[in-house]
């Protein structure tokens, strides 16, 4: 093991905060200080304190059940039971310290509130184990610790197109000198046909692309979750470490990976379709393949362009692949559900079509398949072995799929919902979609 790798190891950032022993110490410190919190001398206190305190605490969760399910309602499926369970948890040791804090001097005070925090922090980081959003420290400090580089959006390098019928691997040699990472660059793609207001995207470049001459690389467009952000495939996903890996085994080549915006902004759900909500659909399938084509060089055609997505963005990568053929021949769909919603049927054709339903049928991805064939378009389905609400949901999609005689596998990964499953899913499934684009044989 070389020095640079030892140091990487033993910096405290770089621990894992989703397996190993830290997350088992906090949750053990934890579960000691809600038992303390809980644990006190007399009468008043186990006859009357601690059964309001119980009782508050139930309340508090059927409220934030209430507040977050039914009136704000940011997720469509509502929230996962665990998260509903940790957040229980927090709620009894903020009531059980307010109780006992009640009756102590200063310095009991501080110690009862100080359990309460150690209570929360347990239940944080149980919710972040299921979700794998901050498997590290680093990650969590990535919005501070990445650094974007700025786009090269220069066409004047000749290039190099791979034969028709080969992978441009086989064309492909790269020149000395190339860098061994690519680059990753903030910057906006404006909604000119859509007049959709997306936030920037992030565009990955592989080490290839700076050669010259410059290969015509495939594209992929990665859409993120709801709620989200597009750099979420970089500082969550670590979207362009994979790349850099994938590069270095094939000569620098990689695809082009462009992460743009489908919501808006964070908690926002535009369903991905053209509609009174937004036109997305136009974005992705015009904007952004345009905006492309203007300020980068790349490949063109449907069979060297791939959608793909998380949850709701694996959703809105089977829409366009469906609705907009013409410009995506292939798809990721990594825990995606079997049709856009805001929570029902209903409360989705009112918001989006004003309670039109043909007009929802006419693009919803299911009622497409079934009386479209999609014969040269391939898709790929991935969920997690564990997931209550989207396994059944990407099941039934697969099967769609399949009727509508596209080529597609499915696979099942370890685990639920969250990046859990999709920062090793988009790594598992790189050489599929560079097979798919005609990168690689």
């Amino acid at each position: 093991m070389t020095p640079v790798s030892l140091a990487v190891r033993w910096n405290p950032i770089d621990w894992p905060l989703t397996h190993g022993p830290i997350p088992y110490a906090v949750l053990a410190a934890g579960w000691g200080a809600l038992l303390l919190l809980a644990l006190a001398r007399g009468r008043a206190w186990w006859s009357r304190r601690l059964p309001a305190a119980l009782l508050a605490a139930a309340a508090l969760s059927l409220l934030v059940d209430a507040v977050v399910d039914g009136w704000w309602h940011p997720f469509p499926e509502g929230l996962p039971r665990y998260v509903r369970w940790w957040t229980a948890v927090a709620l009894l040791a903020g009531c059980l310290a307010g109780f006992r804090a009640a009756r102590l001097p200063r310095r009991g005070k501080l110690l009862a509130v100080g359990g309460a925090v150690l209570v929360l922090l347990m239940s944080s980081s149980q919710v972040n184990r299921g979700f794998d959003q901050y498997p590290s420290g680093r990650v969590m400090l990535a919005p501070w610790l990445n650094k974007t580089q700025e786009l090269t959006t220069s066409k004047k390098a000749d290039t190099v197109e791979a034969p028709p019928g080969k992978p441009l691997s086989e064309v492909w040699h790269a020149p000395p000198g190339l860098p061994d990472k690519g680059t990753v660059s903030r910057t906006p793609i404006p909604g000119t046909k859509s007049g959709f207001k997306a936030r920037d995207a992030y565009v990955y470049l592989p080490p290839a692309y700076q050669a010259s001459p410059r290969p015509l690389l495939p594209v992929v467009v990665l859409l993120g979750g709801q709620p989200g952000v597009p750099e979420d495939w970089v500082n969550t996903a670590q979207v362009n470490e994979a790349l850099d890996t994938f590069a270095a085994a094939h000569e620098g080549l990689a695809p082009i990976v462009v992460m743009p915006d489908q919501l808006g902004s964070t908690w926002a759900n535009t369903l991905c379709f053209d509609s009174k909500i937004a036109k997305v659909q136009t974005y992705l399938a015009q904007d952004v393949p345009d905006w492309v084509h203007q300020h980068l060089q790349a490949a063109k055609g449907r069979g060297s362009w791939s959608i793909g997505g998380a949850s709701m963005g694996g959703t809105c990568a089977l829409q366009l692949a469906v609705n907009a053929p013409e410009v995506y021949g292939s798809f990721l769909d990594m825990s995606g559900q079997d049709e856009p919603t805001l929570g029902t049927r209903a409360e989705t054709v009112d918001a989006a079509f004003g309670g039109d339903n043909a007009a929802f049928e006419a693009v919803d991805p299911l009622h497409v398949m079934a009386r479209k064939q999609f014969p040269d378009t391939a898709g790929a389905i991935v969920v997690g072995r564990t997931d209550e609400q989207f396994r059944g949901q990407q099941e039934k999609v697969y099967q769609a799929v399949l009727a509508a005689g596209m080529k597609a596998k499915f696979d099942l990964m370890p685990g639920g919902h969250g990046w859990v499953i999709f920062r090793p899913g988009i790594i598992d499934q790189l050489p599929w979609l560079a097979q798919q684009t005609g990168l690689t044989p």
